[in-house]
């Protein structure tokens, strides 16, 4: 695989196939970090597969995080199910698959990856089989993700789905890893460092994105990703 990071869309729904070769893709490699982003990855590198849990802040791996690598990060909510374990159990957590499934089979699917052609679509092709094998993801759940994403609050997008705050909260947990306020917290800032790479103006994407002014922004990307805006903009 080449050096550089690529990604494209998933055959499964909502899902992104990512690939980096040895030098480090954004989250793996040495130095680069990780922003929160709701999502889990499923992780592939020589001999290992892996589990990217949902983050409450920036993930920054060690040294010996070396490539190539490939993963497919699910959209919001969806890998508890398929992987069957609550998200809250990986929260800020990378963990080998082998600690979460029975070994053998686990060696036989990195043994399977390894020796692919295209080892990101020979994880793709798990991801799918997972999925077929999985219960349906819940519309409630994608009502709840849509919510959020659109800047609404909690309050509105319990009552949206039908449920009470605490009721929420509960279920997040399993989807998410973290409560509603927290996953709202994460999308919003997702929306700001999209604004802000498209070069919008800082005071102007902390309006668009919902943040109170630029100094609210500040903060937040100071608290989530470990780092000042502008630095962060400037890499």
């Amino acid at each position: 695989m080449s050096a550089e990071y690529a990604e494209r869309a998933s055959r499964l729904p909502g899902a992104v196939v990512w690939t980096r070769g040895a030098a480090r893709r954004p989250g793996v490699g040495e130095g680069a970090a990780v922003l929160p982003d709701g999502c889990m990855d499923l992780l592939w590198t020589e001999g290992r597969l892996l589990v990217a849990g949902p983050d409450t802040r920036a993930y920054r791996p060690g040294p010996g995080a070396q490539g190539p690598w490939a993963g497919v990060r699910f959209y919001p909510g969806t890998a508890p199910a398929l992987l069957g374990v609550p998200a809250h159990e990986l929260r800020d957590r990378r963990v080998d698959l082998v600690d979460l499934w029975p070994g053998a089979h686990t060696r036989r699917l990195v043994e399977r990856v390894d020796e692919a052609p295209d080892p990101a679509a020979a994880l793709e092709d798990l991801a799918l089989r997972l999925a077929a094998d999985a219960e349906p993801f819940d519309p409630l759940l994608r009502a709840v993700v849509v919510s959020l994403t659109a800047g609404r609050s909690v309050t509105a997008t319990a009552e949206s789905v039908g449920l009470g705050t605490r009721q929420l909260h509960r279920r997040s947990l399993t989807a998410f890893g973290y409560g509603p306020k927290t996953l709202a917290r994460v999308l919003r800032l997702q929306r700001a460092l999209a604004l802000a790479r498209a070069d919008v103006p800082f005071a102007e994407t902390a309006a668009l994105a919902g943040f109170a002014d630029q100094a609210h922004l500040s903060r937040e990307v100071r608290e989530l990703a470990g780092t000042p805006l502008t630095e962060l903009m400037g890499r």
